[in-house]
């Protein structure tokens, strides 16, 4: 396996698979699935923002889930399918830094916390910043949590379901604040984990070295 491509057990869902090879068969390219995925995060990210609150989370949820299915689909077209570019690694990491940011400053705006949900993006971007750092350094890259990309978007899509059942209910939006500050803190301490992972392992590296 691709040392910088993350696991996903999706990637053998035969309904997947199937639309991968659909897409594939039609000349679509993984770099425009990739930028796909940045226009669900919009979509999803300006409904939870600016329409009512029941048709905004439903139509973020929907967007998180489509986002998802065209990151594992843009690698299946990719790799299963011959389709690698000289660019793919770009279209790979950038659309996914904007999208992650256009739902978690979203999630902050619609509980009018936008500064922390600023916040709350910033350290899920330095989540992929220091799992790509490692892999610069020559090491696999980490893709552990406890909140790496696919954390974040569970807990984005559960407190939306939520978000709707609570707002019909109370009219009130505590789930939605609740995972901003779930993801904040997660992002930090995936953060704390995945420097930790990098130290030990260039000490191991340096130490077996020294006793070569």
């Amino acid at each position: 396996m691709d040392a910088a491509r993350r696991p996903i057990k999706s990637r053998s869902n035969q309904l997947i698979q199937s639309a991968a090879g659909w897409l594939a068969s039609r000349g679509i390219t993984p770099n425009s699935i990739s930028v796909a995925s940045i226009v669900f995060a919009a979509i999803g990210s300006a409904g939870l923002v600016w329409l009512s609150p029941v048709a905004g989370a439903l139509l973020c949820a929907f967007g998180v889930q489509l986002r998802l299915l065209c990151n594992v689909i843009d690698g299946i077209v990719a790799v299963e399918h011959g389709k690698k570019s000289a660019v793919g690694a770009l279209y790979n990491e950038l659309p996914d830094r904007f999208a992650d940011t256009f739902f978690i400053v979203a999630l902050g705006a619609a509980v009018g916390q936008t500064e922390w949900g600023w916040c709350a993006a910033l350290l899920a971007m330095a989540t992929a910043y220091i799992r790509v750092f490692g892999g610069a350094l020559g090491l696999r890259q980490d893709f552990r949590g406890p909140m790496a990309k696919q954390h974040r978007m569970a807990v984005l899509t559960i407190a939306c379901v939520l978000a709707m059942i609570e707002f019909t209910l109370w009219q009130s939006r505590v789930s939605l604040t609740v995972a901003l500050w779930i993801i904040l803190a997660g992002s930090f301490i995936t953060c704390i984990t995945r420097l930790r992972a990098i130290t030990d392992q260039l000490q191991s590296q340096t130490a077996g070295e020294e006793s070569a």
